[in-house]
Parts: structure tokens; sequence; C-alpha cells
């Protein structure tokens, strides 16, 4: 497996590239695209587990951040999902469990000891970066005044996807050889080991799909089986545009915001020089024109007057059953796609290439390497899909028919029918939740289910779980919890109280 072709370019495309010519200096990579074909371009919002990645690649921020008008982003912000009116965050990196005395439940307990919290407090008493992001403030946190925040492992990036790309081919790929053809493919010749040859000349031992939904290789000419995902997930369709700043200071936010509206959510990413944003909705229950104008509507006067200015995007939700077959692999959005909730699209990407240089070091590829290619990544699509679809399961939107249809979905076969596998999706939130009264602070539906109200103990659960009916044994406790969540809460606010704005951060350290 020494002559390895990439077909498809894009931000998937020259990840491939970059990961293979980095962890196999030796092999001949070669990538082809047709001069002919735009990439989809609108994946600007990255997790923080793409920082895996660049430290993998030796790539730092400053090498790209001012090519690709990026940006950083330290959190995901959900608005109206639960309700309309009531918003919570989701942190990245880890919950802060300094001094917790029930670890695990803490916040929660503050929450029976005082009812009107609200529950956006959540994180902002778990996560000490929130102190940063309800200021919209950024900082490297050198001497370490926030406990357990990594800047460096606990922020992603917004960045534009497209230029991304080709940062990476001009200043990554090409000079480290890897080879560029710009050439439509007309012709796939096949044998009984796959791919032969594509136009009758080129010839690899292994080609990686990174065609985009069209999944050139693996599907239209392997025809490998597609397991839809629409049962689990509601949307399937997006309109996607770009907006002005008008008072960049203040919108330049540090984190993605999300907004549910009519039949579907529409997302925020701020840029340093403008700002992405998308309607993701479901066909099944509003057409394309009337879900342009409610997405129009939602924007305001801000709204590009011009239909040309959106892009109309068909989502194929789901994934192959096989992702590598024969001597063909698929990366990206040609391997699967769940939808953009929790800025997935790039996230598949280099988890998935991440198994591909797990599964390529032995001397001769069989089978089994194959096969186990395809359940590793098949394993993280689920457990991610299933994460995704518990920000629908647990809302509490009824007010159109699209929320009301999700209200009332049946969840029979994913909870009730649903075998254990290795996934930490629904099932082990389920089990953690009903089982141990506890959910993973280490999972990001922690948050979610903090932002959904959906506790995992309650002050009737915690009576009958320790036999004790002392409201004054109670009380003290639930004192010295509340105490100890909101000292901290004091401590990471006046940490940060030095610490420069998104703006000013990223002026004094990229744009100057």
């Amino acid at each position: 497996m020494n002559k390895i072709y990439i077909v498809g370019g894009g931000s998937a495309g020259w990840m491939t590239a970059a990961t293979l010519i980095k962890c196999f200096p030796d092999k001949s990579i070669t990538l082809i695209e047709s001069p002919n074909i735009a990439t989809v371009g609108v994946g600007e919002s990255t997790l923080g587990t793409i920082r895996g990645w660049t430290a993998l690649l030796g790539i730092d921020d400053k090498d790209f951040i001012t090519h690709t008008d990026g940006s950083y982003k330290l959190s995901i912000k959900f608005t109206d999902f639960y309700k309309k009116g009531e918003a919570f965050h989701y942190p990245f990196g880890t919950a802060n469990t300094d001094n917790n005395l029930a670890i695990g439940n803490d916040w929660w307990m503050k929450k029976i000891f005082k009812p009107e919290t609200p529950y956006s407090d959540y994180a902002d008493c778990m996560y000490p970066q929130m102190a940063l992001v309800n200021e919209n403030k950024c900082f490297l946190n050198k001497y370490n005044v926030l406990p357990t925040f990594e800047f460096n492992k606990h922020t992603a990036f917004h960045f534009d996807a497209t230029k991304f790309g080709l940062w990476l081919k001009d200043h990554y790929c090409i000079p480290r050889g890897v080879k560029h053809i710009k050439e439509d493919i007309k012709s796939i010749e096949q044998d009984k080991d796959g791919i032969k040859s594509l136009n009758k000349k080129h010839k690899a031992d292994l080609y990686i799909d990174c065609t985009g939904f069209k999944s050139l290789l693996l599907g239209e000419t392997l025809k490998e089986e597609f397991i839809s995902f629409e049962d689990l997930l509601p949307n399937n369709k997006a309109w996607a545009t770009r907006i002005p700043y008008k008072n960049k200071k203040k919108e330049l936010e540090c984190y993605t915001n999300c907004t549910a509206i009519e039949n579907g959510w529409v997302w925020n990413i701020p840029l340093w020089s403008r700002i992405g944003t998308g309607y993701v909705y479901s066909d099944k229950f509003v057409d394309d024109e009337t879900a342009l104008k409610e997405f129009q509507k939602h924007l305001g006067k801000r709204a590009p007057k011009n239909k040309s200015d959106y892009k109309n995007i068909k989502m194929r939700v789901g994934i192959h059953k096989r992702l590598w077959v024969k001597n063909v692999v698929a990366i990206g959005l040609s391997a699967g796609f769940i939808e953009p909730l929790e800025s997935n699209g790039l996230f598949s990407v280099h988890e998935f290439l991440g198994e591909l240089v797990r599964n390529m070091t032995r001397d001769k590829i069989s089978q089994w390497d194959r096969d186990n290619f395809s359940i590793s990544c098949r394993q993280v699509f689920q457990n991610f899909a299933e994460f995704v679809a518990q920000h629908y399961a647990l809302s509490n939107r009824d007010d159109t028919e699209y929320w009301k249809a999700n209200l009332n979905k049946e969840w029979a076969s994913e909870l009730v029918n649903r075998q254990p596998t290795l996934t930490n999706g629904i099932s082990r939130t389920i089990v953690d939740r009903n089982l141990g009264y506890k959910i993973d602070l280490n999972a990001g539906i922690s948050c979610i289910s903090a932002g959904m109200h959906w506790a995992p103990t309650d002050l009737p659960t915690l009576i009958k779980g320790n036999a004790k009916n002392d409201m004054n044994y109670w009380n003290h406790h639930f004192k010295l919890i509340t105490d100890n969540l909101e000292n901290k809460k004091k401590q990471w606010k006046n940490a940060v109280k030095e610490a420069p704005t998104l703006y000013d951060f990223l002026l004094k350290n990229y744009y100057k």
C-alpha cells in the first residue's frame, strides 16, 4: 500500500493528504480533484477534539489562523432548544470537581436547595472557562488561574473551511511531497480487488474517497450499502449564507450559537471578518422556499436580499455499512454525515483518519484490518449521532408541527429494544441516569441534560436511596455544596478580570 490516491479535495481531501504524508512520509500520495466541482464549504465550526489532530500534524494555531479568517471557540450555546426564552452552554473540556462533595451531582444538589437557580447556571458552576465565555473573553491561561482549563486542549476553531483546505494544500501537503492533479474523473475501471484505475491511467494500491455526498468510489462505483439515520435524526436540508458584522467587537463571540426556530435550528459562526450562518431543517415539514423565508425572518434586516447569496444543501444523513471495501476507503461526507448540530462535520474527518492510520501500520492489510476500521468508525459515528439525537429527544417545544412530532416521537427502538453496544450514546446515558443516578461529567450530555431540565436525581430519590428523611441534614448538606460552587464561580470570575476580549486577543496575537 505504498501508492495512494485521494479522490476529491476540500477540507476532507486535504486533511486526509496532510495526515497521510505526516504519518507515512515514504508513501506516494496523490490528490486528484475536479477543477469544475465546488466543495460544500460550510463546515466552519469545529470541536475541541480537532486539537489532537493538529497536535499530531505539528500544526500551530499561528500557522493558519490568519489564512483561514479564523477565531477561537470555547463553547456551544443552545438557544430556545428546550423551550423559547431559555439558553444554555456546552463548554469544551472537563468539568471542574475540585472540593466537590457529591461528585457528579453537586449542581443538582444546589438546584434542589435553590429551585429558582436557572438551568444555565450548570455550566457556570462546573466549567471555569464559562467565566471567559460570559464576558466574551479569551486568554492562554499561562499561569493556570483557571484550574482545569487548558487553552491548547479546551478550545476549538471557527474558520473558513474552504480556506483551511487551501492552506493545507499550499502550506503543508505540497511542500511535503503530496502530488496534486486537477482532472475530472470520466471513467473508473474495476477488477476483483476493487478499483483498478481512474481514467484508465491513474493506478494505486489504495483509493480514498473524499468526493462528498456523491460518494463516487464507495457508493456509486462499489455500491456499498448506505444506512440511513433519518429515523434517529430529524433534519436533511440546510440553507447557508454569510452576513457582515455590525458591531464586530461585540458580535465576534467565542462560541457557536445554535437557535431553534420553526422547523429546525440556525447556526451562527463568527469568523474574523464576517459571520457564517445557516438554517438546518426537515423537508418533511417545510418546503425549501418557506424555509428560506423563515431563515430570512430570523436574520431580520441583516438577511441578504438576493437568493443567489444563499446555498441550499441536501444532506445525506447516515453512514455506509462498510467504510473500507477492497482497496477503497471513504473519509468525510462520502463516508457518512450526521447533521451540523454540535459541529461534527470535520469531527468525523479527523477521527476517521485517526482510525485509518491505526489500521495501516502493518506490513500488509488484511480483511481484519479493513473490518476493524469500519467498525471503529461506525462506533464513533453511532455514538455521536445518538448524542445529537438527545438534543431533540429532551426538548419540550410543541409550538409547530415539527416540534410536536419531535415531542411525540416514539423512541421504542432506540430506548427499549436497543441492544448494548460499544457506544456511549443513548444506552450509556439511560444506564447512567436510571441505575447510577449520575450523568458522566466528562461527556457533553451532562450539559445537555442540565439545559433540558433532565435531572439525574432529586430530593425524593435522595431520601429514598439514603433512607434519611431529616431535612435539617439535607439542607445543611445542600448549603455546603451550594456555597462551594458559588465560591468557585466568584474565584473564576475574578481570575479573568484582566483578560482581554476575544477581539482584542485576536488582534494582538494574530491580526496585528
